[in-house]
């Protein structure tokens, strides 16, 4: 299930010291698979422990290590103490539901970043990706296992020569790269389903069509506050960049942040063709409303001089005084009655058929006809 709270609620106790690390309950035990390479080769393992991993580290070569699972505490702590990353920086690690972020840590660089995939039933989810870059290392860390990284693993078992014979700046970049071209597939979803939901408000407007479009409004209010974030600190990486982002990556890291504002935008354009769904709801409803309303008032049009005529004549005067009515008397009086009630509605539905109140009218079709055609 997409996750759409607005806010997350921080493990740690309150008056904990700041870099504290809580593991939050359920969370996976941490899968552990490593990449090292160079522009010659590019070796694969599957470290059981943190001290296994670490030793994979060699100058010269890059390590891309990736922790799927945050359930260990023991582990995260030994991953402070063997990687030299600061207590802070893996506290956000383990408190998921962090604002995406860079942060400089001195010789770290620190990533936070919401990653989106859709599931095998056509579900969105939703969790957290932290990633550190030093010199020759990037360790990502993720809630579960299974990612949207896959192409970026085959490219380099491929032996693309840009990517193994660059340094871990550029490793990183790719990583972030990846992570925002997984959001198109998911807002290309949200395009389709903003099609039919407004194709149903105008066809067929009804309640549940607009509890959608307002959940889907929901879903993008929560995509929003993946992206805007993400873009803000690309954005600052990009006017101060850290020393260890080399400036051959810096043109990546550009094209990165491009993706990520395109994201932005397509989000603002679905949001505000929500609001335009949502006004084309009521303006429906409204209509319907003014038909029905349309239809009572010509019939209480035609029954009020009805009623008034039915009024009179119902008063009962005597015929016998000097002020009297006559037509009372007359043999054809009630025939005449009934005449004159029938020649009345007549000529008010002739004159609300020509206004064009009971359908189009001859007026309304003649407007059609004298508008200019396409």
């Amino acid at each position: 299930m997409i996750q759409t709270r607005f806010f997350r609620r921080h493990l740690a106790p309150a008056g904990a010291p700041p870099g504290t690390i809580h593991v939050r309950a359920g969370a996976a035990e941490p899968r552990y698979h490593a990449i090292s390479y160079d522009a010659a080769s590019l070796e694969e393992h599957a470290p059981a422990t943190v001290a296994e991993a670490r030793a994979l580290l060699r100058k010269g070569r890059v390590l891309w290590l990736d922790v799927a699972g945050l359930g260990d505490l023991a582990a995260l702590e030994e991953f402070v103490a063997r990687f030299s990353l600061h207590h802070l920086a893996v506290a956000d690690v383990a408190h998921v539901g962090q604002r995406p972020k860079v942060e400089d840590y001195g010789d770290t660089v620190f990533f936070v970043a919401r990653m989106v995939t859709l599931s095998a039933d056509g579900g969105i989810e939703w969790e957290q990706v932290s990633m550190f870059q030093s010199e020759g290392l990037v360790l990502t860390f993720q809630e579960t296992p299974g990612d949207c990284l896959d192409p970026l693993r085959n490219r380099l078992r491929e032996g693309m020569r840009l990517l193994r014979a660059a340094g871990s700046d550029c490793l990183a970049c790719m990583v972030l790269d990846a992570i925002v071209d997984g959001y198109f597939p998911v807002l290309e979803r949200y395009g389709e389903e903003l099609e039919a939901l407004e194709e149903r408000v105008i066809n067929d407007p009804s309640p549940r069509v607009l509890s959608e479009v307002f959940r889907v409004k929901h879903e993008l209010m929560t995509f929003r506050r993946a992206a805007w974030p993400l873009r803000d600190a690309l954005s600052r990486l990009l006017r101060e960049p850290h020393a260890l982002i080399s400036p051959a990556t810096l043109p990546y890291l550009r094209d990165t942040a491009d993706h990520v504002m395109q994201v932005v935008d397509v989000i603002e354009s679905y949001r505000e063709l929500c609001g335009s769904l949502v006004d084309v709801y009521l303006s429906g409803m409204s209509n319907r409303m003014n038909a029905v309303m349309r239809v009572l008032t010509v019939i209480a049009t035609i029954f009020i001089p009805l009623t008034f005529l039915a009024g009179v004549y119902g008063m009962n005067f005597d015929t016998s005084r000097p002020l009297n009515m006559p037509e009372l008397g007359w043999g054809g009086g009630y025939l005449l009655f009934w005449a004159v009630c029938l020649l009345l509605a007549g000529v008010l539905l002739f004159a609300f058929h020509r206004l064009g109140w009971l359908g189009w009218g001859r007026r309304a079709a003649r407007e059609d006809e004298e508008q200019p055609r396409q």
